[in-house]
């Protein structure tokens, strides 16, 4: 099934529908959402991306990023992605939202409108394969030592929505 994004200006005001791989190549911004998830320790959730990703396959990032569908709203869109990659639910509550553009390899960028959301969970995980290889909690301090020492081994969104997070903390 083709999965759509739905295109914006910088106001948040709806512009258009458009296929995600290609939104991605062409680099238009559309909107997103982005979840951090913590247990009771202050350790961040992190999750590995599937190796049958078209893009940033088996890359550590955080709990779920993704895009609300045409006539979802974002934490609609953020509480069905967990439950589609990671199979859980959790309370969600909006923390801010930013524009960033990221190039995230193979002529593909991510130009999102990213709201971001946070929560806790400490229950297991019903990991869907095809999106999620493996999960992680971590502690902030070795979370930054392992991308100043590893950056490759993180997106490039997650790099960049981590630093915005640090900066509303």
């Amino acid at each position: 099934m083709e999965e759509f994004v739905v295109l914006v200006n910088p106001e948040d005001e709806v512009i258009g529908l458009m296929e995600k791989q290609q939104a991605h190549v062409n680099g238009l911004l559309h909107r997103a959402f982005s979840v951090f998830l913590f247990n009771s320790k202050g350790e961040m959730l992190l999750q590995k991306r599937a190796s049958g990703k078209y893009h940033s396959p088996n890359q550590w990032t955080n709990a779920v990023c993704s895009h609300p569908r045409q006539g979802e709203t974002y934490k609609e869109g953020a509480i069905r992605r967990l439950k589609e990659e990671l199979g859980i639910e959790a309370e969600l509550s909006e923390k801010f939202n930013f524009i960033y553009k990221a190039d995230v390899g193979g002529g593909l960028w991510e130009h999102e409108l990213d709201h971001v959301f946070v929560g806790h969970h400490e229950d297991d995980f019903n990991l869907n394969k095809d999106e999620v290889e493996e999960v992680r909690f971590i502690a902030p301090q070795d979370l930054d030592k392992e991308i100043t020492e590893h950056p490759e081994k993180f997106t490039e969104w997650f790099k960049i929505i981590l630093e915005e997070y640090k900066h509303h903390f």
